[in-house]
């Protein structure tokens, strides 16, 4: 499945859908969703990953960027987690300060 990474909007919650692998080649397009979403007034931002198949280092720095640039006035939920994508981030510690739904939990 080819990467994919979109941004939709719904009153104060921003969800960016996220599909196929986030690799250092694909980040880039996560990372300007990110940014986008960074410019709305929103205090929720999903990012769905049920699509998600596989997340490299590079995609765990942004979902680290998406904290940081967000602030904590922003709530951030990762939505849908494959099992196999909630071991890497767990095993990354970032599974702290964001809530994370694994797909047995959608």
């Amino acid at each position: 499945m080819p990467f994919a990474s979109a941004l939709s909007v719904d009153e104060d919650t921003a969800t960016i859908r996220l599909a196929g692998e986030l690799d250092a080649y694909t980040a880039p397009d996560f990372h300007r969703s990110i940014e986008d979403a960074a410019r709305l007034d929103i205090g929720r931002l999903v990012i769905a990953m049920d699509e998600l198949e596989y997340i490299s280092s590079a995609g765990l720095r942004c979902l680290i960027f998406a904290r940081q640039t967000l602030g904590e006035a922003v709530s951030l939920t990762l939505a849908g987690v494959r099992p196999a994508v909630a071991r890497t981030i767990r095993m990354a510690g970032l599974d702290n300060g964001i809530e994370m739904l694994e797909i047995s939990d959608v």
